[in-house]
């Protein structure tokens, strides 16, 4: 929910107040907290069902927020914000469809935590690493710029990957969940 609460002042931060490097740290951090609060759940076992809901819907608005106001902010190309978008809009709107069709929830994978860890921090780096006021890049700017595009790529194309592997739960998920309601 903190999380959630927080991506009006990151919007904030970048448009209102053109503070283009906070908002990058704060989207950042936002970023980062989605392991921490998982990994601090688990260790202390307090996971949860709603948990195991909430987070991956914080997950998708908090992915989705935030490369669209980078976008906005001219901080990464719009066909890359498009190609991810695509792929969030289908996630929401599939397990939607799912949960309405009684399917039993599905486990997150190990590699979509990666990519979604790899794709939260990319949005944060294009932002840092982008022009700001059309001056030109610093040397710093130029190198973060080169090797945020190699974790970028890297996570869109595991995302999608994992967007395909999850067709196998997904229908077994539904499955369980229509024998679970016949019994």
């Amino acid at each position: 929910m903190v999380r959630l609460a927080f991506i009006p002042v990151f919007w904030w931060l970048l448009f209102a107040t053109g503070h283009r490097a906070v908002a990058a740290w704060l989207l950042g951090v936002l970023g980062a907290t989605d392991w921490i609060d998982g990994y601090v759940a688990r260790r202390l076992n307090q996971v949860s069902t709603i948990g195991k809901v909430l987070d991956p819907s914080a997950d998708r608005l908090l992915t989705v927020s935030g490369l669209v106001g980078v976008a906005v902010a001219g901080g990464v190309p719009w066909w890359f914000a498009g190609i991810c978008l695509v792929r969030e809009i289908l996630v929401i709107s599939l397990t939607l469809a799912l949960a309405s069709l009684g399917a039993a929830r599905i486990d997150v994978l190990w590699w979509g935590k990666v990519s979604t860890f790899a794709l939260l921090a990319t949005f944060p780096l294009f932002l840092l690493s982008s022009q700001a006021h059309h001056l030109p890049l610093q040397g710093w700017q130029t190198a973060l710029r080169a090797i945020t595009w190699v974790v970028g790529l890297a996570g869109l194309g595991l995302s999608w990957g994992v967007f395909f592997g999850y067709i196998r739960p997904a229908r077994e998920a539904l499955s369980a969940g229509r024998r679970g309601r016949q019994v």
